[in-house]
Parts: structure tokens; sequence; C-alpha cells
């Protein structure tokens, strides 16, 4: 396991009173618990950018045409 590295991080009071409370009732750290918060955004992000990547060929239609279109075929 690597070294962690510290930082510092400012919360909200009622928020920073939630997380002692949460991590005392978990038996875990506070850092343990944003360390792992972090990891799940980051593991949706990298999510998001595999479907991005997915669809990147995919033909790209204008909101404008795309109107013209549903007017056409009398949708609006």
């Amino acid at each position: 396991m690597s070294t962690p590295t510290r930082a510092t991080v400012y919360f909200d009071p009622a928020v920073h009173k939630a997380l002692r409370l949460r991590a005392a009732s978990a038996d875990q750290t506070i850092s343990d618990m944003v360390n792992a918060a972090v990891k799940t955004l980051l593991a949706e992000d990298a999510e998001d950018l595999a479907a991005f990547a997915k669809r990147k060929r995919e033909k790209s239609v204008s909101f404008d045409s795309f109107v013209q279109g549903m007017k056409r075929r009398g949708v609006i």
C-alpha cells in the first residue's frame, strides 16, 4: 500500500459532525470514509468517460435540425 498524502479539507460544521458520528458508529476514520466516497465518484467518472468514448463515432444531430425534423413529421 502506498503512503497516504495529507490534504486539508474544510467541511460545513453540520457535515463534519455527521461524518464524525458516522465514522464512530462504523468504526472507521473520516479519512477512510472520504477516500471511499471520492473513489466511488472517480469510478463513476471513469464509467461516463468510457460511455462517451464508445459513442464517439455516432452521428450527431444538431438541436435545430432535430426540432425541424419533428416539425416536418407533425410531432410539434
